[in-house]
């Protein structure tokens, strides 16, 4: 799918709508700040009431065509700027000690919404992006998922609205709950780091627990622990990818015409490289660069990289059936539950066999 005048129209009203939902995800209601909802969350929302009230909009060939760009296209853009906001250097150093509590979690969460797909026969797709959407990074995970499983728009905002609903839960009950349950500063952080879906949602309890401890550097260190299950990202969709690969094979028998090329994700390799490019900048010496590098650039890619998944999640608001996901809404949200339950029980179990649970920052 290339980018073509005829996209254009598509394109504008997603930038608009995602301009909305940015400046609605900034707003505060008293002490209560919208950023633990997220621009993506109000893009995706404000999507399906306008397909609700104009439900020809996103069908008309006018629009058609720049939606369906921002959807895709748009979508795994966001996950390759994403990679500029990781320095790989950082992450090995401060992700280490929790690596253990991220691989049980992680794995938790994928073999829970694998069991409950074949007990409850919900759609393996959307198994697949609420496994994947609860285990690594909410909406980007998502993201950088469902192209490569070809997951309908219809299908990620099933996935996105399960995430969404467990992210606003965990960022307003953990701190209390991390508090009294006796986790020490660093303790929560890794909790939250790795039971706390979404980044904005991390942020959100992290900064809030920062209050309630009287510690500061919980936050860091939640989102470079969070940062570090993001690098999941990576093996995941080439896992999914080579399953599709071999499952194509197989079905094809001799006749095979299967072309890897055109399901392996590519922009899993530029999303690494702006990885790289990040790492890289970090080993040069304090100059004026590096610092333009990391306090202007890196900032720049990622409130763009925001931007981008809002863009493509109006998108998929736009192409989605309100009425009919609500519908179907049960039995993922329950799989959205369990996977939420398990990866706050084993995040927990794991720290307090490792003596994580009770450090200090």
């Amino acid at each position: 799918m290339k980018l073509s005048k005829k996209s254009i129209p598509g394109i504008i009203i997603c930038v608009l709508i995602a301009a909305i939902a940015t400046i609605l995800g900034k707003l505060k209601i008293g002490n209560v700040s919208l950023e633990v909802i997220g621009a993506p969350v109000f893009a995706i929302l404000i999507g399906m009431i306008v397909t609700l009230i104009k439900p020809d909009l996103s069908s008309a060939d006018m629009w058609q065509s720049g939606i369906k760009f921002t959807s895709k296209k748009i979508l795994q853009w966001a996950v390759i700027i994403l990679g500029f906001s990781l320095n790989l250097g950082t992450i090995a150093k401060v992700g280490t000690q929790s690596l253990p509590v991220i691989v049980c979690t992680i794995s938790t969460s994928l073999i829970t919404a694998f069991i409950l797909m074949k007990l409850l026969k919900i759609d393996p797709k959307v198994s697949t992006l609420i496994g994947v959407g609860s285990s690594i990074c909410g909406g980007s995970a998502i993201a950088a998922t469902a192209p490569v499983i070809e997951a309908d728009d219809e299908e990620v905002a099933q996935a996105i609205s399960v995430i969404f609903l467990f992210n606003v839960l965990a960022a307003l009950i953990f701190p209390s709950f991390g508090r009294a349950i006796g986790l020490g500063s660093e303790g929560f952080a890794i909790f939250a780091g790795t039971a706390v879906n979404d980044t904005s949602s991390v942020t959100a309890a992290a900064s809030t627990a920062e209050g309630l401890y009287g510690v500061e550097g919980i936050l860091s260190t939640a989102v470079t622990v969070k940062l570090t299950r993001t690098l999941a990202i990576i093996p995941i969709t080439l896992t999914l990818a080579l399953y599709r690969m071999y499952k194509a094979k197989k079905e094809g028998g001799a006749s095979n015409t299967f072309d890897f090329k055109k399901i392996f994700p590519w922009f899993i390799l530029f999303f690494v490289g702006a990885s790289i490019i990040t790492t890289i900048v970090g080993l040069v010496p304090a100059s004026a660069f590096t610092a333009f590098y990391n306090d202007n650039f890196v900032h720049a890619m990622k409130w763009l990289a925001k931007f981008f998944i809002a863009m493509a999640m109006c998108a998929i608001g736009l192409n989605t059936d309100i009425v009919k996901l609500v519908k179907k809404g049960g039995k993922p949200i329950f799989m959205g539950f369990v996977c939420w339950i398990a990866i706050t029980a084993v995040s927990i179990a794991i720290q307090l066999l490792t003596g994580i649970y009770y450090t200090n920052l």
